[in-house]
């Protein structure tokens, strides 16, 4: 089922080849978007999540080059800002790279976009936990109006929170149709470990929880389980944040802020369990102390704002959005390694390669 109003749309996706990018130009691509201007730096993408089409019109380079800025279409009916330096770890090891690919980005996009005659919608990809207690204890479900912390774990949260901060200021001062969509952990088929340029730390690729534990467990080995697994967070499937995107650029209210989430705490031993029943692997957990930069332990998001404006409800279980990632990984191998080996120079990967 097609949605009403993109269908013949001229969008921009900056970061949309990147995990969640890239499923969101499939969608677009799906519901009849006339012309899709993708742009992306390739820091943490790979050239094998760009959909061959020729209403996909790709350009390579940071949306903070101000030539790439002028190459923009002045047309947009829509624009997703999903762009970001990925992901905290990265950040405390470079916080000026974080800033360059975080904050600087978000100001001079939204600078560019602010005067466009046509604009219906800027769609943000905000960061649910930036605004998220910092808690070990039990946690509560964060809803949109939750007060943000000056004191924040990571130059990443700290760069979401002031591109909301910029969005809301182009808003007021110039109508920018600025909408929050607060992200949670999303995870999915097309996040690929590896992908991009070398960032410094291992990180670059054992990124996400989900896809690292998918990986690691069809290869044999302990799941590594910070907090010995007592952390939790509320983990959505990509195809459901796609349609979360959508509906927070056809129904948002424009200076609003809508968290998409599924409303429930997972913690990140029940994961690992869960990825190790799917993926047969028999290795014991490998539990570990609390990381020494998080104190966000325990954390989900609220759902309730998004399904009463939006209509927003997830729809893919835990259980089977984790079945689709294990098969997907598994017939991606190829491409996962690919990426492995351009950092095998800077770390110990052989066991993965050779597998």
């Amino acid at each position: 089922m097609t949605a009403p109003g993109l269908a013949n749309a001229r969008v921009l996706v900056v970061g949309g080849a990147g995990f969640v990018g890239s499923n969101l130009v499939r969608r677009l691509l799906a519901e009849g978007a006339a012309r899709i201007t993708v742009v992306d730096n390739f820091l943490s993408a790979d050239a094998a999540n760009v959909p061959d089409d020729a209403r996909v019109h790709l350009i390579r380079g940071s949306i903070a080059d101000d030539a790439v800025l002028a190459a923009l279409p002045d047309d947009l009916d829509f624009a997703w800002h999903l762009a970001c330096y990925h992901g905290n770890q990265s950040s405390i090891a470079d916080p000026l790279a974080d800033h360059a690919n975080n904050t600087i980005t978000s100001l001079k996009l939204f600078n560019r976009l602010k005067d466009l005659p046509a604009l219906r919608k800027v769609v943000y990809a905000a960061a649910g936990c930036a605004v998220a207690e910092k808690t070990y204890e039990e946690a509560v479900a964060t809803s949109e109006d939750a007060p943000a912390s000056l004191f924040q774990d990571s130059p990443y949260s700290i760069s979401k929170l002031v591109g909301e901060m910029y969005g809301n200021y182009f808003f007021a001062r110039h109508q920018l149709p600025f909408v929050k969509a607060r992200f949670q952990n999303v995870y999915g088929p097309g996040e690929i470990l590896g992908a991009g340029d070398w960032r410094g730390t291992p990180h670059t690729v054992w990124r996400n929880v989900t896809p690292s534990f998918i990986f690691r467990a069809l290869h044999g080995e302990a799941l590594p389980l910070d907090n010995a697994g007592e952390t939790s967070r509320d983990f959505i499937y990509v195809d459901d944040i796609v349609r979360g995107l959508i509906a927070c650029a056809l129904l948002g209210e424009p200076g609003e802020a809508y968290n998409l989430a599924t409303g429930r705490e997972v913690t990140i031993r029940m994961l690992a369990d869960l990825i190790n029943r799917e993926t047969g692997n028999a290795a014991a957990h490998d539990l570990k102390p609390a990381r020494d930069w998080d104190k966000s332990g325990r954390r989900y998001g609220d759902p309730t704002k998004s399904r009463d404006r939006l209509g927003f409800e997830t729809q893919v279980p835990l259980a089977e959005g984790v079945a689709r990632t294990v098969a997907w990984t598994r017939e991606n191998l190829a491409v996962i390694k690919a990426c492995l080996n351009r950092h095998s120079g800077r770390m110990d990967l052989r066991a993965y390669l050779k597998a």
